[in-house]
């Protein structure tokens, strides 16, 4: 996925045409219009999203799977038919493929628990990058305890793009996992990842990708990159919190053991023993995210509605202009710029700490970021104790980046 390529015969786009969709968009904070700049932590929710989950809990509200009655068998195809429009938004092969869990963090520590803590062992390795989220680094630092495996972190350049020669330095045939982020959540760099998965191949390596942010900004093609497995969080796509997904090839996932003990992943169960259901639900102990996972689905219906290349090259006009725009600011540092990026920019402001800055920023109207942003190793790789972070969506406007450097210009002046 490269949003600098998606910028051609795509349709004409009218961002304020989707922001009717969004309630929230209208309010005012502080007596100021709100600007809405932290779509890369949670994504506001359009009305068609949250009517979805209002008829869900108004309509046919059951529990699924598990009851002979009109609203359980109602309630159960909407959430099956919810698993089926995530398989084809990501082209996976089979909607076995398609396991729901809490979130992305989530659906990354199942993957350790599972599938790593069963496979690896003392002389393997699992390789990662300084780019990630702690939620792809904290796993499997636990795997590393459990398992006696290396854990190694391949560089980035100093633009912030990920360093390929020093990755096929660390990647030989001791990695049994390449685990890495499809985007960065911090400088919005874009990894190769179908490039990063063929090399892992070669050497007989699993690969993991942290979609979290690059199923936002574009298209997402499972198939396509090759990766064994892929997670991403629903709260980010302009769906509801309390939703993730976990991506695994079939033949991966029938092979592991389950995480989570109790209803719903079981055959059978004796006081003597347990048999266990097959994928998905395997993983899908007790009441699942059943309304959620219906928002989940109108929030990617949402995106296909509007066109996801469509989105691409709207965030990518917004990340050109943010970037020009910022680089007029006397004292502004923007971290990351490799050539493919999504449209998330962090920057600090020179003598200003990044929580001060973000709180007079708030004044203004505008929500942004503050802080290490779930990456501290990567803050003390920039060599900053944290940034500042605007993160784009397909509500956003040249307007809402004018108003933040309105803003900046105004807290400049306060704080230098």
């Amino acid at each position: 996925m490269d949003v600098a390529t998606k910028t051609a015969a795509v349709p004409a786009y009218d961002p304020e045409v989707a922001r009717d969709d969004f309630p929230i968009l209208g309010r005012q904070v502080h007596g100021k219009p709100l600007v809405y700049l932290d779509t890369g932590a949670s994504a506001q929710k359009p009305r068609q999203v949250l009517e979805a989950m209002t008829r869900a809990h108004t309509e046919c509200y059951a529990n699924v799977h598990r009851g002979a009655y009109w609203l359980s068998e109602t309630a159960t195809g909407r959430y099956e038919a919810a698993r089926e429009t995530v398989r084809a938004f990501l082209n996976a092969a089979d909607e076995r493929e398609i396991v729901f869990t809490a979130n992305a963090t989530d659906s990354i520590n199942l993957v350790a628990h599972t599938w790593a803590r069963s496979t690896l062992g003392p002389g393997d390795a699992i390789l990662i990058t300084e780019l990630e989220h702690h939620a792809n680094i904290v796993p499997w630092q636990m795997v590393r305890e459990a398992t006696g495996c290396d854990l190694r972190v391949a560089p980035i350049t100093d633009d912030g793009a990920l360093d390929m020669a020093a990755f096929d330095r660390l990647l030989d045939e001791r990695v049994k996992l390449v685990a890495v982020a499809h985007c960065s959540n911090v400088l919005g760099t874009i990894l190769p990842v179908a490039d990063i998965t063929a090399r892992a191949h070669a050497v007989g390596a699993r690969v993991l990708l942290d979609g979290s942010q690059a199923v936002v900004h574009g298209p997402v093609d499972v198939r396509a990159i090759g990766c064994d497995f892929y997670a991403f969080t629903g709260h980010k796509l302009y769906g509801p919190t309390g939703i993730g997904v976990l991506y695994g090839t079939l033949d991966l996932l029938e092979a592991m053991p389950p995480w989570k003990g109790g209803g719903d992943m079981i055959d059978s169960v004796t006081f003597e023993k347990t048999t266990y259901a097959p994928p998905p639900a395997r993983f899908e102990a007790g009441t699942p995210p059943i309304v959620e996972a219906i928002g989940l689905a109108a929030a990617i219906d949402y995106v296909q509605a509007i066109g996801r290349e469509t989105i691409a090259a709207h965030e990518a006009d917004l990340l050109r202009y943010a970037m020009q725009r910022l680089a007029s600011i006397e004292g502004v540092t923007v971290h990351g710029t490799a050539a493919h990026k999504a449209a998330v920019v962090s920057f600090s402001l020179a003598g200003a700490h990044p929580q001060d800055l973000a709180l007079l920023l708030d004044r203004s109207g505008l929500c942004l970021r503050a802080g290490h942003h779930c990456a501290e190793p990567l803050m003390a790789r920039l060599g900053v104790s944290g940034t500042i972070r605007a993160s784009f969506g397909l509500y956003n406007t040249r307007a809402d980046i004018d108003a933040l450097i309105e803003a900046l210009d105004r807290a400049r002046a306060i704080l230098m």
